[in-house]
C-alpha cells in the first residue's frame, strides 16, 4: 500500500476540534500542513529522509516544540509538502 492510497483515505482538514475518526496507522504519523492546517498522515520511514528532515528543522525553528495542532505542524504550503512527498515516493 503506497503514501497516495493511505492519504487519499485519511487526510483530513480538522474540523470542529473533533478527534472522532482521526485515527493513524501502525507506521505512520499524522502531521499539519499550510495555511488552514490540512492533516495528512505519512509514513514514520519519511522521517528519515533529508528532505523531511529539512522541514522537521524549520518546523523546530517556527514552532519548538510546542505545536498549536497538537501534533507536528510543518511550515509551508500544501503543495510544497505534496511535491516533497511525491519525490520521497
Amino acid at each position: 500500500m503506497g503514501f497516495r492510497s493511505i492519504m487519499r483515505r485519511t487526510s483530513f482538514s480538522r474540523t470542529q476540534g473533533s478527534t472522532k475518526g482521526f485515527e493513524v496507522p501502525k507506521g505512520y504519523l499524522a502531521v499539519y500542513v499550510g495555511e488552514t492546517m490540512r492533516r495528512f498522515v505519512i509514513p514514520v520511514s519519511y522521517l528519515n529522509q533529508p528532505l523531511f528532515q529539512e522541514l522537521l528543522n524549520e518546523a523546530e525553528e517556527e514552532f519548538g516544540y510546542d505545536h498549536p495542532m497538537g501534533g507536528l505542524t510543518i511550515p509551508c504550503s500544501e503543495v510544497e509538502f505534496l511535491n516533497l512527498t511525491s519525490r520521497l515516493n
